[in-house]
């Protein structure tokens, strides 16, 4: 490859195999990139994972406040209900209709908006005065996190090492459970002596406390620049080339008028990705009913296996703290494994765990560490859809993939929690929930593995 290659062969073409993968190895000339670690390429990682912390705390800082939140508004339970929905409503319309709007202008744009809206409405949450004001807020803050866990995947995905692509998107992930763990060890002393407003305002100041460094440190995706050519798009790649340690190029291809019949959403669907973006779909449908399931319920759950209420909340840090090794640890065996196998082995063995959980009688120490386990491994498993999602699509409808793929799998985050609720209200038996909610990891093992026949179909044929 010399400097008269382009990123693309054409501005609009995807590479040969995974450009997620093959665009971490080039510059916009097609020079070789060095295949390692740079200071850059982890500053931006560390900003991902950082946004992702921010998503976590104000996605979990309303839930610590509702008992005092609904208590000063008068707010019922089916009242604070239409809150969480707000919430998950808002993450739903930030994946599908805010995060594709990155493929047009630009990845770093969009994160810097996606956080400051959120930062905003969870300030403005905590001068809330009434259920629509507050429904509203937290539609907002919903949105601003949709499109942010869009934007950082998709950026994450297209500078990590290509050695080091699926440990670097899925390991950004494990920032919520780090913000979970850290936000419930600070708010708990806290909860009863200061008011709800206070919390929401000091969760949104934090949300705008990575504004400044986003600002400063966050690049644009060279890949954009490339094919999208934006005003001063070459000296914009010859200043990351700098701090990548690049070759600077010294042209940029003919710009190539955007194919719209392949761009947008219906770019999903074309040039052979239509049966594997219905089947990631479908994965990470299932993935979230199952894992906001658990997110939801399992202090309660823990309860109802025979722990106490403190012990209850142990094995809710545990699980959290189980969610980041898995986390941490999916991308790295990987890199052995395939990252298709690693998500089927992490769902299986999550499977089993759940299936385990609640059927048998366990000492409080065993329910802890079933608790870390489904932690590792469901939470692993299901954030190894990052990666495959990044992986499947090419850079001009990539952010647009991510957002549609995680938007629509919010319909699994809302029949989740519902769902386990009224069988917990109709006193099915905990062993007999558990094995429900083992049956949709199941079919994730299913369309990840078609989706591994179906890739190595198309590897053969490029």
């Amino acid at each position: 490859m010399s400097g008269s290659v382009s990123y693309e062969a054409r501005p609009g073409a995807p590479l040969p195999h995974h450009d997620a993968r093959d665009a971490s190895l080039l510059n916009a000339s097609g020079q070789l990139a060095p295949a390692g670690w740079t200071v850059m390429r982890a500053i931006i990682i560390m900003l991902c994972f950082g946004v992702n912390m921010v998503d976590g705390v104000d996605v979990l800082m309303i839930s610590y406040v509702a008992p005092t939140l609904s208590k000063s508004l008068g707010l019922s339970a089916e009242q604070l209900g239409i809150v969480f929905s707000a919430g998950l409503a808002g993450m739903a319309l930030g994946g599908l209709l805010i995060a594709p709007l990155s493929d047009k202008t630009g990845r770093r744009p969009l994160i810097i908006f996606s956080v400051a809206l959120m930062s905003v409405c969870m300030i403005a949450s905590g001068y809330a005065t009434s259920l629509v004001e507050l429904a509203v807020l937290r539609l907002g803050v919903g949105a601003g996190i949709g499109a942010a866990l869009a934007g950082i995947a998709t950026l994450a995905a297209e500078y990590a090492p290509p050695k080091h692509h699926d440990f670097a998107v899925a390991m950004l992930q494990g920032g919520y459970p780090i913000a979970a763990t850290i936000t419930g060890f600070i708010v708990a002393p806290l909860i009863h002596t200061w008011s709800w407003n206070i919390l929401l305002i000091g969760a949104g100041l934090f949300s705008a406390s990575a504004l400044l460094p986003l600002i400063f440190f966050l690049p644009e995706s060279m890949a954009f620049l490339a094919q999208r050519q934006p005003r001063n798009a070459l000296q914009r790649i010859r200043t990351i080339e700098r701090r990548l340690h690049l070759p600077e190029t010294e042209t940029l291809p003919e710009p190539v008028p955007l194919d719209r019949t392949n761009a947008g959403v219906g770019g999903l669907f074309r040039e052979g990705r239509m049966v594997r973006t219905l089947l990631l779909w479908t994965s990470i449908v299932c993935g979230f009913m199952t894992l906001y399931f658990i997110i939801s319920w399992i202090p309660k759950l823990a309860v109802e296996a025979g722990l106490d209420i403190s012990d209850s909340i142990y094995a809710g840090a545990l699980y959290n703290i189980g969610a980041f090794v898995g986390c941490a640890t999916i991308g790295i065996i990987a890199m052995r494994l395939t990252l298709h196998r690693t998500i089927m082995l992490y769902l299986l063995i999550a499977a089993v765990a759940l299936s385990i959980f609640g059927s048998i009688t366990m000492s409080v120490m065993q329910v802890l560490a079933v608790a870390f386990v489904i932690g590792i491994f469901l939470q692993g498993g299901f954030n190894g859809h990052y990666p495959l999602a990044a992986g499947l699509y090419p850079v001009k409808v990539r952010a647009t993939g991510m957002g549609w793929a995680m938007g629509v799998g919010r319909v699994g985050a809302v029949i989740g929690p519902f769902l386990g609720g009224t069988l917990l209200q109709h006193h099915v038996r905990l062993s007999i929930i558990f094995q429900i909610y083992a049956v949709p990891l199941l079919i994730c093992v299913g369309c990840v593995y078609a989706m591994s026949v179906l890739q190595r179909s198309a590897d053969r044929r490029v």
